[in-house]
């Protein structure tokens, strides 16, 4: 039995690395089949050598996080043994303290992936931001954050929301109301995010001044958009000519996020998609960035995550059959 030992330098250090329960210590322990334990200001590994090594820079990455302020969550711990297992732990140090904003309820939000920390980047610093990848990476809320962030610091004068109204299997017209209660479901996530950063007397505030606009993307056309931070989310369910259409919208200091997941095109009678066709188009334009997420970046239940892997892997081995059955046919 090999053994490693690191030190700790306060109890409160410990305990925070454990977790409630030794939940935190539990799922290296399972990862890795080793044995942790605190004792006497240290923290004591034990199992086989490579798997003890693997361990010990799992926990020195924990508490690197914590030494820079962060709270430990089963997220970040499993993302941590993510990185360890592609032997790039070191990356850990960067995800570290960058808040983007606060909430209405004065919760720090901060990038907890690599790939969402390149997600902000690059809106800070283009005019154009596409942000590719599958569900519950984050990329609508940072976007909205971001919008938040750079309103309160009057780098914008409105933010502006849209999404297509497009049936995911569903009827738009049998929902009852008239035309903008029938597509309130459709923007609902982007109210949802709006609510969490400003709060809902705040936002409703705002909504009747006109700083803030969450609507169809049906509603854009014609417009010009100047000193606005415009946000399309599930851009995949875009139309070619409406992609067109909402990017030519852009005016004068503006900023403009464009988000989607090409897994998960519900468009009618197999149409194509504008946001794959834009990332076509316009890739490697300057000022416009491009940012794939995947399933590593991933922060919402685990099994989210594990769901996604195993529709990959699925679409790959289904590929790579049809390729075999092609190749056979010759």
């Amino acid at each position: 039995m090999f053994e490693q030992r690191i030190s700790i330098d306060r109890m409160e250090q410990a305990a925070a690395l454990f977790g409630s329960f030794d939940e935190n210590i539990k799922l290296i322990e399972k990862e890795y089949s080793v044995t942790v334990v605190a004792r006497d200001g240290e923290v004591k590994v034990s199992g086989e050598p490579e798997s003890v090594e693997r361990a010990v820079r799992v926990v020195n990455s924990l508490l690197a996080l914590l030494e820079r302020g962060e709270a430990l969550t089963e997220q970040n711990v499993r993302y941590c043994i993510g990185l360890v297992n592609e032997g790039a732990e070191e990356k850990v140090q960067t995800l570290a303290g960058d808040c983007i904003c606060i909430t209405s309820k004065g919760k720090p939000i901060k990038p907890k992936t690599l790939g969402q920390k390149r997600y902000c980047s690059a809106i800070r610093a283009n005019t154009i931001t596409i942000g590719v990848g599958p569900a519950g990476t984050g990329k609508t809320y940072l976007a909205v954050a971001m919008a938040v962030t750079a309103f309160r610091e009057q780098q914008v004068n409105r933010i502006i929301l849209t999404r297509p109204a497009v049936e995911a299997g569903e009827k738009l017209g049998f929902l009852p109301g008239d035309l903008q209660q029938k597509v309130d479901p459709y923007l609902r996530p982007l109210y949802d995010a709006l609510f969490d950063m400003l709060g809902a007397e705040t936002y409703q505030r705002y909504v009747e001044r006109g700083s803030i606009e969450v609507a169809p993307l049906a509603y854009m056309r014609g417009r010009t958009l100047d000193d606005s931070f415009i946000i399309l989310d599930e851009a995949q369910n875009t139309t070619q000519e409406q992609m067109k259409m909402f990017l030519t919208r852009l005016g004068f200091n503006s900023r403009m996020v464009i988000n989607g997941d090409i897994t998960q095109i519900d468009l009618p009678d197999g149409g194509h998609s504008g946001l794959k066709q834009v990332m076509r188009i316009l890739h490697g334009v300057d000022d416009i960035a491009e940012v794939e997420f995947t399933s590593h970046d991933v922060v919402r239940h685990r099994l989210v995550q594990e769901i996604i892997k195993a529709y990959e892997k699925y679409e790959e081995a289904k590929t790579n059959h049809g390729k075999d059955s092609s190749h056979d046919r010759k």
